[in-house]
């Protein structure tokens, strides 16, 4: 032991007798305490996301005490309507927390969601939330922050209904429209979060936008799941290379051999979506068929060579006659 280390230990050892008291904790163990405890309970994601929001300067900063007060409690009250088990009840919380602040977007979304009776109004009534969130949020807020909007737990209520208007257009034909509130997701939030580039890449591929497509793959590239390696088969069969079409189909049966099946139509087309899914799954397929189905639709001749391709790798997933008919007739037409 040299002579700086005696002087050390001798400066931080208790004396004799003494009874040694425990270290105080600093400021930077207590929080990293409390984000393991959040770690626990809503995921070590979410907790960061508590934490940054916690930190970061807030909308509600340039407000009133009562203006902020009225717009946590309307928030509060949204979170009670989105849970509720009747849409009368849903109605009446969702209509209280609009009293506090008519820009609430979760309490919008909820009162659309119980009150609308056709798909227009529902998108309408959809697109009213998302320029309430714009206009609570505020442009300077938007400027600040794109780029990680996902990490400001604030920004949540405005991200859900953007992804709910970008899926409900897509399920009414409105592609192009779909394809815009998808890229501003994205925009807003690189990590993807929300998972909104299954359906966006199945929009470039039914529209025929091969180099959109093509980006969205090259940005996600270490994305192997069933929906991105049979999307890059599609994707080089629009861009006119059937080389690197050949060579991603093997790629996308490696991933996920039920897909073919599915394209054939002999699995039954799912009654809903799986909450869960293993790689390699018919659960995944199954996911990977509702969002890339309408491009395949679109694209029969396409459908055709992946059938005459897995014939050759001696997969032969024959195409029942529902197949074969789609095969055979032009695709929906696309925005």
């Amino acid at each position: 032991m040299n002579f700086m280390t005696k002087k050390v230990v001798a400066k931080t050892a208790p004396k004799k007798g003494a009874t040694a008291k425990a270290a105080k904790p600093s400021v930077q163990d207590m929080m990293d305490e409390v984000l393991r405890q959040l770690s626990s309970m809503v995921g070590a994601e979410e907790a960061k996301a508590l934490i940054v929001s916690l930190d970061a300067p807030s909308r509600l900063d340039d407000l009133s005490d009562e203006e902020a007060d009225a717009k946590y409690q309307a928030q509060q009250i949204a979170f009670d309507a989105m849970e509720a088990t009747s849409n009368a009840t849903a109605r009446k919380l969702a209509k209280r927390a609009l009293r506090l602040d008519p820009d609430c977007v979760d309490a919008l979304v909820v009162l659309n969601d119980v009150d609308t009776r056709t798909q227009i109004a529902f998108i309408e009534g959809l697109q009213k939330a998302v320029a309430a969130g714009k206009r609570s949020l505020g442009a300077e807020f938007f400027r600040e922050n794109k780029g990680h909007f996902w990490m400001l737990i604030e920004t949540r209520p405005y991200m859900r209904a953007l992804a709910m208007l970008g899926g409900e257009m897509a399920s009414a034909g409105m592609n192009l429209d779909a394809i815009a509130i998808y890229e501003e997701i994205l925009a807003l939030n690189p990590n993807d979060n929300q998972g909104v580039r299954d359906p966006l890449l199945g929009l470039y591929l039914a529209v025929g936008d091969a180099d959109g497509a093509g980006r969205l793959l090259k940005r996600f590239k270490g994305d192997a799941s069933a929906c991105f390696t049979w999307g890059a088969v599609m994707e080089r069969l629009l861009a006119g290379d059937h080389k690197r079409a050949e060579a991603a189909l093997q790629e996308a049966v490696q991933a996920n051999r039920f897909v073919a099946l599915h394209l054939a139509g002999r699995r039954p087309a799912p009654k809903g979506l799986p909450e869960m899914y293993s790689p390699g799954s018919e659960e995944e397929a199954a996911l990977c068929q509702h969002y890339l189905g309408a491009a395949w639709a679109a694209h029969p001749e396409a459908l055709s060579w992946v059938f005459e391709r897995c014939k050759e790798m001696s997969m032969t997933p024959v195409p029942s006659k529902a197949a074969l008919k789609k095969m055979k007739t032009p695709g929906a037409k696309v925005q």
